[in-house]
């Protein structure tokens, strides 16, 4: 699998985050849905990768710089005929590794309380993520689900990008 910076303009990208937004729709309340469209996703303070087994794309994530030493995970997402394959670990181990690379001290996240995302939290919290408070600008809310990771004392090599990392 090749994870790659991406500029959102492959097709088959926005396609995957079309779904993940009707997914989001579908799941929760508008008022919490945080999902972010493809417009918002090309700010300047989100680094966007995409994951590609060959020329099929496997999934997404995404990363916004909240602060210097803070940043919060955005828009993973697996494509369905890639899942339960290790995708999303492989996707969630990169942005881990970007944001250590990157500085960050912190990584967090929002995601729902419904059993849709029980599987991500469980994923988040099998690679060290405990629940949190609302952060940035979240406010309490019962269908969202808070977590965070400090990403101090953990060992990569500053020489090494994250495994699997393309800048082309």
């Amino acid at each position: 699998m090749n994870i790659k910076h991406d500029d959102l303009s492959s097709g088959d990208v926005i396609a995957l985050l079309e779904e993940h937004l009707r997914d989001m729709h579908a799941t929760s309340p508008p008022e919490s849905v945080h999902a972010l469209d493809v417009t918002a996703l090309k700010s300047p303070d989100i680094t966007f990768f995409s994951a590609w087994q060959g020329d099929v794309v496997a999934g997404c994530v995404a990363i916004r710089k909240l602060s210097n030493t803070e940043a919060e995970l955005k828009s993973m997402r697996t494509v369905a005929a890639f899942r339960n394959k290790g995708v999303a670990t492989q996707l969630l181990t990169f942005v881990i590794k970007f944001a250590i690379t990157n500085g960050y001290r912190t990584l967090s996240l929002e995601t729902g309380t419904q059993d849709y995302f029980k599987a991500a939290r469980q994923l988040y919290a099998k690679n060290g993520f405990k629940d949190c408070e609302p952060f940035g600008n979240y406010q309490l809310d019962p269908n969202s689900h808070f977590m965070t990771k400090p990403l101090v004392n953990i060992d990569i090599s500053p020489s090494s990008p994250p495994k699997c990392f393309n800048t082309g």
